[in-house]
């Protein structure tokens, strides 16, 4: 397909930007030379929204029993050491896995521990990293806050409450009480005969993944609300300062939150989506995207409006409750031989950027998000390879955005007035610092602007940039082409940012 023929058939370009129904959003200006900040505080971001989340997948894609050392029993150094790189502030456990995980199989002397059929993923799961290993991992990369997703009765699902080997794996309230007995009691006596005299304090749990997307096969709506009740009592119980999370995805959350509302702390949604959704023979699927590069970057930097459209309606689902929403899990979808090939390229690193800006720009309402799976062999929507055998861990392009925001965000969102049109910006402030997060969706020029603080005196400046070409794919960590480069930003005079680029700038302000 060429590019010309692709806008025209769309209605794409270049200049599209992220405006969201928030409160909070910026104002494009085509003729504007200068991003115009307004230093107001509007609200505080999350440190939840750069959240990793790690799901045993399996012979699909082998992603925790990659990252363990089984001769060691113990983490490989690799991934922990590009994990606290990535510094998450929440790591997740779960996903489809949670509906017939049964956490005692995976607690204990190793030599007892139960191996687990992965029903979904395929394979035989070790059990050799459970509860005690994967809070040690969140405590080693930088005490990021675990969140574990429980099994909620096998989210109604027969498929998963009985296995291919007949065994009955679905977890009640019981279970889950006991599990936050064992983690956060400090007299359990279960966990200390395990050699962990402290608690391993697990304060964050999801009640239910999914649970509406199978409608007719497993719990309907009423019932998936009165069973969230049931957990939330059980485990509330034994801690009465948990914070937990219900499903209320797919028009979930009205019954979700008049039956279960005082007993939730959070709303859970998911995101699995094509940036090319509902576009004819989309350059992004399998390995087209190679033969075009212009159109492809068309699709990719207007993939944020699919996932737009989605943070909308559940902000208009859940306007009238004041509770916080949870985008657990979230990432591209795209088909591919290796599962999203184009997700190596730098060109998806620009798109993420978008789509991290746009969750900024939904953090009055969005407080913990996603954009990877975490980590793996294979599949390019993780966060973090691990080639196999014996390869060293790396970023990938969703990582490095992460990672760059990460690092150089403020605690409060302030506003964007106005920014030059191929510009995405958002921005955000701690004391006297502002923090700009600014993506080049031009991917062939340099955009010159200047900087201007309502009201205040940039002092200084710093900008940390990532640019590459659009095609370059990371394979390794060795020769990374997409590290970040830390530039001076000369208050004086027109700073210009590079095509094709993901920027971090910190302006001191009087």
């Amino acid at each position: 397909m060429q590019r010309r023929s692709f806008i025209k058939m769309t209605g794409l370009s270049s200049a599209s930007i992220a405006v969201s129904n928030s409160v909070a959003a910026s104002v494009l200006r085509p003729s504007q030379t200068t991003i115009e900040i307004d230093p107001k505080p509007l609200f505080s971001l999350s440190s939840h929204l750069y959240m990793q989340f790690m799901e045993p997948l399996g012979t699909t894609d082998s992603s925790v029993e990659a990252a363990w050392d089984h001769a060691k029993e113990d983490w490989k150094p690799t991934i922990i050491e590009v994990t606290k790189e990535l510094s998450p502030a929440m790591m997740r456990w779960g996903g489809n896995f949670s509906a017939y995980y049964k956490w005692r199989e995976a607690v204990g002397p190793r030599d007892k521990r139960v191996p687990l059929l992965n029903t979904d993923w395929g394979g035989i799961e070790t059990n050799q990293i459970g509860t005690a290993e994967f809070v040690d991992f969140c405590r080693r990369i930088g005490n990021a806050d675990p969140l574990v997703c429980v099994n909620f009765e096998s989210d109604g699902l027969p498929r998963y409450a009985v296995n291919g080997k007949g065994e009955n794996r679905v977890g009640d309230s019981k279970e889950a009480a006991a599990w936050v007995d064992y983690c956060n009691n400090p007299s359990n006596k279960e966990r200390i005969s395990h050699g962990f005299k402290a608690p391993l304090t697990i304060n964050y749990w999801q009640l239910g993944n999914e649970t509406s997307y199978r409608p007719g096969k497993g719990f309907d709506n009423l019932t998936a609300a009165k069973k969230t009740v049931e957990f939330a009592k059980a485990m509330r119980a034994i801690d009465p300062n948990l914070k937990l999370i219900g499903w209320g995805d797919s028009g979930w959350s009205k019954i979700l939150v008049e039956e279960a509302g005082q007993h939730i702390n959070y709303i859970a949604f998911h995101h699995m989506f094509d940036p090319g959704e509902g576009i004819k023979d989309s350059p992004v699927r399998n390995n087209e995207y190679r033969k075009d590069p212009a159109a492809t970057w068309e699709v990719l930097m207007n993939g944020y409006k699919v996932h737009e459209k989605k943070i909308n309606k559940m902000r208009e689902e859940t306007a009238a409750y004041n509770i916080p929403l949870a985008l657990t899990e979230c990432h591209y979808s795209i088909e591919g031989r290796n599962r999203c090939e184009v997700l190596s390229s730098w060109a998806a690193g620009v798109s993420y950027g978008r789509i991290m800006n746009l969750h900024e720009r939904n953090g009055d309402v969005l407080k913990i998000g996603t954009m990877a799976d975490f980590c793996g062999t294979r599949w390019q929507v993780n966060a973090v390879m691990i080639p196999v055998p014996h390869g060293e861990a790396f970023m990938m392009p969703t990582a490095k955005v992460m990672h760059l925001y990460r690092h150089h965000t403020g605690k409060d969102f302030v506003g964007v007035k106005g920014m030059p049109a191929d510009l995405d910006v958002t921005s955000s402030r701690t004391g006297n610092t502002i923090f700009l997060h600014v993506v080049n969706t031009n991917r062939t020029k340099a955009v010159d602007t200047s900087f201007h603080v309502s009201n205040m005196r940039i002092t200084s400046g710093k900008a940390y940039e990532i640019a590459a070409d659009p095609t370059i794919e990371i394979m390794s960590a060795a020769n990374d082409p997409m590290k970040p480069k830390e530039r001076n930003v000369d208050i004086d005079a027109p700073f210009s940012f590079s095509p094709a680029s993901v920027t971090a700038v910190e302006l001191t302000v009087a």
